[in-house]
């Protein structure tokens, strides 16, 4: 029964239950049911896990960055099923344009960054959801029709799970150090690069005004600030201690009028054994001695 399952109202209730605005939801004189299209892990596996999918749709009036007519929803996509797996599951309806999971629904494709071996975004735990994008409209409508069930793990192509993932994982975490340098400096010289051109185009654009006769303000025209060494460190850090021993409040407590008492007393003291050392030791230095 479950695998001719329709639920006009599946897609706002997951809408309703991940907080996704009603704005990326299709109106209700649009919204389309979803299929349900069993999978299974492998041809071992008895039990039927269902993907639902429809026509992506949004309403009239917003803007959405999926093309239109020829992007399929999915929903209920387990964690074991990649963008690689689940385009070549849905291959057989059409050439697949590309494919994006997320963690919930949106109007808005995720910007694409260079991928990287040692550099990976954190994968999304638990279910997910996948914008499949086909090259023809014709691929959505035979998604639409497919009855399934489809094997995500098969011979030609497998996929590890339970230990044999665990240890595919912790070879992956162990990384090549000449490696992970090379590309290191690579990103910096491209991010290097980027800088001195953009450096050098706000160079071209400071002091011209722009087509409203609005001229940009930038810091670039002060004075460059020199290098902080040691001693500006240190003279720094005796200013900010005067700052805030003046803030203090010296005296507020009895306590504190005592101690500042007694400090003082000490300090005469002090100060009154070294002026007698001094002049006994001029009277000493002033001595006649004729032989």
């Amino acid at each position: 029964a479950a695998g001719s399952l329709h639920l006009p109202e599946f897609g706002a209730c997951w809408a309703l239950f991940l907080g996704v605005p009603q704005a990326a939801l299709p109106s209700p004189l649009h919204r389309c049911p979803h299929s349900a299209i069993p999978v299974k892990f492998s041809g071992k596996q008895q039990a039927s896990h269902y993907l639902y999918v429809r026509e992506h749709r949004v309403r009239e009036g917003t803007k959405s960055s999926w093309p239109q007519k020829r992007t399929l929803f999915v929903l209920n996509v387990p964690p074991y099923c990649t963008e690689e797996c689940l385009s070549r599951l849905l291959s057989p309806c059409g050439p697949v344009r590309s494919v994006e999971l997320q963690e919930k629904p949106d109007l808005a494709e995720s910007p694409k960054e260079p991928q990287s071996k040692f550099f990976q975004p954190k994968p999304i735990p638990g279910f997910q959801v996948a914008y499949v994008v086909f090259q023809k409209p014709g691929g959505v409508s035979a998604a639409l029709a497919l009855k399934g069930p489809l094997l995500v793990s098969t011979e030609s192509h497998p996929v590890k799970s339970g230990v044999h993932k665990w240890i595919s994982d912790y070879r992956d975490s162990v990384l090549d150090p000449e490696a992970l340098r090379a590309e290191v400096d690579t990103f910096m010289e491209a991010y290097d690069k980027k800088v001195a051109e953009e450096e050098a185009k706000a160079q071209e654009e400071e002091g011209v005004p722009d087509e409203e006769g609005w001229v940009k303000v930038t810091r670039r025209g002060r004075r460059p600030v020199l290098p902080r060494t040691e001693a500006a460190s240190l003279r720094v850090l005796e200013r900010e201690r005067r700052k805030r021993a003046r803030k203090e409040l010296l005296n507020f407590y009895a306590w504190q009028h005592r101690e500042t008492k007694m400090e003082h007393l000490a300090q005469l003291r002090k100060k009154f054994e070294e002026d007698k050392q001094r002049i006994e030791l001029m009277r000493a230095q002033r001595k006649f001695r004729p032989y």
